[in-house]
């Protein structure tokens, strides 16, 4: 238990046979269950999970202290739950099997620690904090806000990782929220219930469509702090294909999120000045565009090119616009870094909706 809470970590696994041993063994003490899930490794993942269990589960026996905890598999105690499947389905499949079995057997707080060894233990208290206190729905680590946590990251991962933060802004809703792409993270069980899993993507950009879900499911959701920590690990994200499908992906999911939140539940001007401006700035560049090709050719276009302009800054100007008033219609849903301090009692009662665990009304 913590803080009266009962807390469960949810550890990732695929070819991590080298990492995923020590991840468990090092959760901290205050954790109450423990999911191992591996994705169906090709490595000895499984092995390594099933022989770090044993040697966990039967220490937890013999303590005299035992947890009686709520299970949906017979009733058993154990601490350390493998879980493994029976195919590869991805790293957002691995997570949803946790956060549902966590749900099930009655966990109030779930995080996830991913099994590459990236995530530091030492830290889950502040990553939980936000979510125990009823502050939040959701929290997740940040690497980006401050300089000195990101010294660890190379210009390589900082750009990409700068560049989907910007993307995740606009399909999420969350334009104070950053580091989408970090996987140390805690939801409630009211969250997880709450939400639709089944229509989060269950590949890697599991972690920025989940988002956009918990906005419109009215999910406040908060930014930890943390610094960036890489080792001998090695991803087995291909950069190229991996940033194709996430920003495909996060362009349905921001369609999706303006249609559900501002046609479908209840009209919001920030839909039609995102739509304006999309095309005005497409009409306008591509009309700048033709105008530019005359002019090499000897055609005089300067007025479809002043045309042009003018619809290209119209497009902007109104970009902006549908920005600023998505910005204000979810600056509720966003706990900044610099706004959340662990130490403060929340501000509100963790029962009511406004609390974030249930949706406000829109």
């Amino acid at each position: 238990m913590y803080k009266g809470k009962r807390i469960a970590v949810v550890v990732t696994a695929y070819d991590e046979a080298a990492f995923v041993g020590r991840v468990i063994e090092t959760v901290p003490d205050f954790v109450d269950r423990i999911y191992a899930i591996d994705d169906s490794s090709p490595d000895e993942s499984w092995d390594v999970i099933l022989r770090v269990a044993e040697r966990i589960n039967a220490a937890q026996a013999s303590d005299a202290t035992e947890r009686a905890l709520p299970v949906a598999d017979g009733g058993d105690d154990r601490r350390v739950v493998p879980i493994r499947h029976e195919e590869n389905r991805g790293y957002g499949a691995a997570v949803k099997t946790g956060y549902r079995r966590a749900a099930e057997d009655g966990m109030d707080v779930v995080a996830v620690m991913n099994g590459d060894g990236q995530m530091d233990p030492e830290i889950l208290d502040r990553i939980i904090d936000p979510v125990v206190a009823g502050e939040v729905a959701y929290a997740k680590g940040n690497r980006l806000s401050d300089p000195a946590d990101r010294d660890a990251m190379s210009t390589f991962r900082f750009v990409g990782n700068a560049m989907l933060t910007a993307l995740s802004k606009f399909a999420s809703g969350y334009w104070s929220i950053g580091d989408p792409q970090n996987g140390y993270t805690a939801i409630s069980r009211d969250a997880i219930e709450e939400l639709d899993l089944e229509s989060v993507t269950d590949q890697y950009g599991f972690l920025n469509h989940l988002l956009t879900h918990l906005n419109v499911a009215g999910c406040r959701v908060a930014d930890v702090p943390m610094e960036a920590v890489y080792g001998d690990e090695e991803s087995s994200i291909r950069y190229v294909p991996f940033v194709r499908f996430v920003s495909l992906l996060l362009l349905r999911s921001f369609c999706w999120r303006l249609k559900t939140q501002y046609a479908v539940r209840s009209f919001d001007p920030a839909i039609v000045y995102y739509g304006a401006g999309t095309v005005g700035l497409a009409g306008g560049l591509a009309g700048l565009a033709r105008a530019a090709l005359r002019a090499t050719t000897g055609t005089d276009g300067s007025t479809a090119g002043v045309s042009s302009f003018v619809a290209t800054l119209l497009g902007v100007v109104s970009l902006g616009t549908a920005i600023r008033l998505d910005a204000e219609a979810n600056e509720e849903l966003s706990v900044p870094c610099a706004d959340y301090d662990g130490d403060r009692e929340p501000d509100r009662d963790p029962d009511d909706r406004a609390a974030g665990q249930y949706p406000p009304e829109r």
